[in-house]
């Protein structure tokens, strides 16, 4: 976090609640409006991604994982971060 960053959020907890929840509002609106703008790449990132995967899948190249497994391993490092 940058140091400016760290003044805007001191600065922002003496607003009162209403206050903060509008300008977490806005904050909200701002990151949505920057996506809806990169939707096209998001989009196109994603219809590559799922292509590549797809072909390894497809040549047998790509090293597949358990789900359940997967879940356990992903929970267990959230746990651990959250220590």
């Amino acid at each position: 976090m940058t140091s400016k960053l760290a003044d805007y959020i001191e600065a922002g907890k003496s607003l009162d609640a209403g206050e903060r929840l509008e300008a977490a509002h806005q904050l909200l609106l701002s990151v949505d409006r920057d996506t809806e703008a990169n939707q096209d790449e998001i989009d196109a990132a994603w219809e590559e991604a799922v292509d590549r995967r797809l072909s390894e899948i497809t040549k047998g190249t790509a090293r597949l994982v358990d789900g359940r497994q997967a879940h356990a391993r992903v929970r267990g490092e959230i746990s651990a971060l959250r220590r």
